[in-house]
């Protein structure tokens, strides 16, 4: 993709559309979550991601990135992330292990221009880096399933690790806070913006209506469920990446804190005017929301965007993905994925159930007014009206 018509500094007059690669405005940012909410359409984005995941990857995707460029290892071998082949299928060009320099000699909103690797600025290289295809994304991701058996060792360990430090929260629910929101006896939907959540929520909108499920967003899940039409009853999470628009939207709130009391996102709620209930935990801000769902009384968790296999535990990256299978075993059968509420739920009336009913009413409306002095009378006077209607009609042409 192309700037048409736009200059460069430095090239002597030659219009950018002439020179090969791809030209556009560079946004440039160490964290890929910040990065995507300022990435437009056509720009090219300059991240420095070790493994870039699933999500970060259809985040990418789904701003219209011409291209992605990473300083450091699109696939380092820990395990087989999934980002850097989700690019590829897009037709994103990907390129990774690109000079670190980059984000000290380019500013957010320069025009670059990327080709074969090399990222040029007013015609001067000033990095260039590993330009990946699908055959080498492949090969990298074979590479890591052979060391596989490793990351799941890692994981055990670290699921071990979060049972020593959260039994009590998971066993007997001490910790959870006190909400003003019900939930006792109640379906609940959380929302996270992860996996395919737009796809989830649009296929349950008739499930949302007809239950009436208590909605709860974690972080960005709240500015999903706003976006899809919803508005959220309680919003979770550290909010890092939910608006100023969801948080003031009424929702109560619910801040993920530290273990030892610190909650980065307590200063923003308080200069927003709002007042938040801390939860104290080290799980993930998603495996708290369910615990709480849990802990409150819900009847159904479904939940929308989270982690369900162990690939997609392991994309993540973290060994915080431990206390989401644990949360998982905690909650039991009471969770389901939206995928699978999506396929076995059916409107507890069907549209034909609704015609045959009323078609059996006006059958039953008409043999009782038919056999009752009143209805006799009733179609008698009709039967009149019917009868000087036609006289009338006929009286017309005679």
């Amino acid at each position: 993709m192309k700037v048409p018509g736009s200059r460069v500094p430095g090239l002597r007059g030659r219009k950018v559309d002439d020179l090969p690669g791809i030209s556009a405005v560079a946004r440039i940012d160490r964290r890929t979550k910040r990065l995507t909410k300022r990435l437009k359409s056509g720009e090219i984005a300059i991240i420095d991601h070790v493994d870039v995941d699933r999500v970060s990857a259809e985040a990418l995707v789904a701003c219209g990135a011409a291209a992605v460029v990473d300083v450091a290892s699109g696939i380092s071998g820990r395990y087989p992330n999934l980002g850097p082949q989700i690019l590829l299928d897009a037709g994103v060009p990907f390129v990774d292990n690109a000079s670190s320099e980059l984000f000290e000699r380019i500013k957010d909103g320069d025009t670059v221009r990327l080709c074969d690797g090399v990222l040029y600025l007013a015609e001067e290289m000033v990095g260039k880096g590993d330009v990946q295809t699908a055959d080498s994304v492949e090969a990298a991701l074979a590479e890591a399933r052979a060391g596989l058996s490793v990351q799941i060792e890692a994981f055990a360990v670290n699921t071990m690790e979060y049972v020593r430090g959260e039994g009590k929260l998971l066993i007997d629910g001490v910790g959870v806070p006190e909400i003003r929101t019900p939930i006792d006896g109640r379906h609940v939907l959380i929302v996270v913006r992860g996996y395919h959540y737009k796809e989830d929520i649009a296929t349950l909108r008739p499930y949302i209506r007809e239950y009436r499920p208590v909605l709860i967003g974690v972080d960005g899940g709240a500015d999903a469920l706003i976006e899809a039409g919803y508005l959220p009853d309680l919003i979770i999470g550290d909010f890092d990446s939910v608006s100023t628009k969801a948080l003031t939207c009424g929702a109560e709130l619910v801040v993920h804190a530290y273990r030892d009391g610190r909650a980065p996102g307590l200063e923003r709620v308080h200069q927003l005017g709002r007042e938040a209930v801390l939860f104290p935990a080290t799980g993930t801000s998603e495996d708290i929301a369910m615990l709480l769902a849990d802990d409150k009384g819900a009847e159904l968790i479904v939940a929308v965007g989270t982690h369900w296999t162990l690939e997609e535990f392991l994309d993540k990256g973290r060994s915080g993905m431990a206390s989401t299978f644990l949360t998982r075993l905690r909650i039991g059968s009471k969770l389901i994925d939206a995928k699978g509420v999506s396929r076995l739920y059916r409107s507890r009336i069907s549209m034909p159930s609704l015609l045959l009913l009323a078609f059996a009413a006006l059958i039953t409306m008409g043999v009782a007014l038919g056999v009752s002095p009143i209805g006799q009378t009733w179609f008698s006077g009709l039967q009149d009206t019917w009868n000087g209607f036609i006289f009338w009609l006929v009286g017309l042409f005679s």
